[in-house]
């Protein structure tokens, strides 16, 4: 195992001869980066960054390239409204909530989070990825807890027909995240009951996924989900980040939609502002840019 890791990663390895896949995630400098950028609330923290980690595991468990993207949509009766995540298999995540302060109070039966408040526990999540040929397919189920992690798991058992086991956690400590994570444990061919078994006693011995990474990181989760099972993990990990795709180019293109004659009250107003909603990034376009857009048309009608 290399000796000194990146501050999100991603780690994969095999378990029981095979018969069972993992990948894990330590994703807090991430989760942390995107509470920045969007100026969330604890809860929303919570719910953002769990599936912001799930998009990038469920990138390399559902895609067949290294750069294969998954978008997650998370859509509940709650407050934060909808919450989006696109994660790539070479570990580059982004994302959003709609309403990035909702809060909630802690739960009173555990003083935690009320992830499953925030996001509500009627609506669903769809995830799209795309096929060998190219063409985007979109799966969903209906929410059954809000929890994320839970959700995450009844898709990938009804959407995709496979079986998992999912774990994720955010912990926020002093104002900041300091520790989020995940798990995505896959069944394959020729997996025992036996082995089930035991993995799932593992689950439920280990607790709370965030317990394990204060402890001893991701590391000791991996190592309590597949304790007596022979696990086998990838000699390097693959360092993870926020990252989106925005750039000044494809804010400027953005303003083509406009008609001709609103981009002029751009220009007669001194510029004007685009805002990435994936992760926050401004963009203060000048008359002359704006100018230039219509130049382009001009151009290319000629």
């Amino acid at each position: 195992m290399t000796a000194s890791l990146p501050d999100s990663f991603l780690l994969r390895g095999t378990a029981a001869g095979g018969t069972l896949r993992l990948v894990g995630m330590d994703s807090s400098r991430l989760v942390e980066d995107a509470r920045v950028r969007h100026h969330l609330s604890k809860t929303a923290t919570a719910a953002l960054g769990r599936t912001l980690t799930a998009s990038a595991l469920l990138a390399v468990v559902l895609g067949k390239k290294t750069d294969s993207r998954v978008n997650i949509r998370v859509e509940g009766d709650g407050p934060v409204g909808w919450i989006v995540a696109e994660g790539s298999a070479d570990g580059r995540v982004r994302g959003y909530v709609r309403h990035p302060d909702a809060d909630l109070p802690l739960r009173e039966s555990d003083g935690k989070l009320d992830v499953r408040g925030i996001v509500g526990t009627q609506g669903e999540i769809n995830v799209t990825r795309l096929l060998d040929n190219g063409e985007p397919y979109t799966g969903s189920a209906h929410l059954v807890s809000g929890e994320i992690a839970e959700d995450i798991s009844t898709y990938l058992g009804v959407s995709e027909q496979i079986p998992n086991a999912v774990l994720l956690g955010v912990y926020e400590e002093g104002g900041r995240v300091a520790h989020a994570g995940g798990l995505l444990i896959q069944a394959m061919p020729g997996v025992t009951d036996e082995t089930l078994g035991k993995l799932e006693a593992n689950i439920r011995a280990m607790g709370q996924i965030t317990d394990n990474l204060r402890r001893g990181g991701l590391l000791e989760a991996i190592h309590r989900a597949m304790d007596g099972l022979d696990i086998t993990l990838a000699p390097d990990a693959q360092g993870a980040r926020f990252e989106c795709r925005c750039s000044r180019s494809r804010a400027a293109d953005s303003l083509k939609f406009f008609t001709a004659q609103e981009r002029q009250d751009m220009i007669d107003s001194g510029g004007q502002e685009i805002v990435c909603h994936w992760c926050g990034e401004h963009y203060q376009l000048s008359p002359d840019e704006i100018a230039a857009l219509d130049e382009q048309a001009q151009h290319a009608r000629a």
